[in-house]
């Protein structure tokens, strides 16, 4: 089960590949388990300053919850509970990963697996993917934790039209509503995202996480700064970052934030 996903690095960037493909990606209970643990891994590793999650080729990003398990581990409601516990605490856990994130979508992200893209801070999508939510083909309710995040995203007439209707639109109509950032083209999306994620890293780590963080801290509703926010702020004064931004801009030379 554990080869279902695994990581691969490349400097600063992490990848968690998604390697399912004969069942197009679709998450297994403990494929959900397992996602905790690696995200959990990489918070702690300091080395790690962009974070990628993506297919292991253009099969799919992800089908989502692999339906089959459904009438083992989510047949009546104590069982969804447990279950959509562990899901939507990895999901959770993928949204408040501390350092930017970006999904890259090829072919298909659809229910869980479109959930996991819209967690990341970016998504890229190649030209002509599919992107859904079908929990209305099944008959069950689309949680109010990630359906805020879909509405957050598109606003509300779209998301109820995805959800009501359950269907499936192309990346290019979910960049003109505002859930895909990037449409790339297939053989160009891997170099797209990758050269995206370089960009972010030439800049400050500590002013980088800095953001992610205030910016959260808005979208949960903060309306003024709190405590932990101002010295998280504060603190950033007395970063090597800032001491090297502040000389390279003197010197005027591009900082070195390595």
């Amino acid at each position: 089960m554990s080869n279902y996903l695994y990581i691969e690095r490349n400097g600063s960037i992490a990848t968690i590949v998604i390697n399912r493909p004969e069942k197009k990606n679709c998450f297994s209970l403990a494929m959900f388990r397992h996602l905790e643990d690696l995200l959990d891994e990489l918070k702690e590793d300091p080395s790690v300053k962009f974070l990628i999650l993506r297919g292991v080729n253009d099969t799919a990003f992800s089908a989502g919850a692999d339906i089959n398990e459904f009438l083992e581990v989510r047949l009546h409601a104590e069982k969804a509970k447990a279950y959509n516990d562990f899901a939507l605490g990895a999901i959770e856990k993928l949204y408040r990963f501390p350092r930017p994130t970006a999904a890259l979508i090829q072919t298909l992200a659809i229910g869980g697996g479109l959930e996991l893209a819209n967690s990341c801070d970016f998504r890229f999508a190649t030209k002509g993917s599919k992107l859904g939510i079908t929990a209305a083909n099944i008959g069950i309710i689309y949680n109010l934790t990630s359906t805020k995040r879909l509405f957050n995203l598109v606003g509300p007439s779209q998301a109820k039209k995805l959800l009501y209707t359950a269907e499936l639109i192309t990346a290019e109509k979910g960049e003109e509503i505002g859930l895909i950032d990037f449409v790339c083209n297939p053989q160009e999306i891997e170099q797209d995202v990758n050269t995206f994620a370089k960009r972010v890293l030439q800049k400050s780590s500590v002013a980088n996480a800095g953001i992610k963080q205030v910016i959260q801290a808005i979208i949960d509703g903060e309306n003024q700064e709190t405590e932990d926010i101002a010295n998280l702020v504060l603190d950033s004064y007395s970063s090597i970052d800032y001491t090297e931004g502040i000389q390279a801009f003197l010197e005027k030379r591009k900082p070195d934030f390595s």
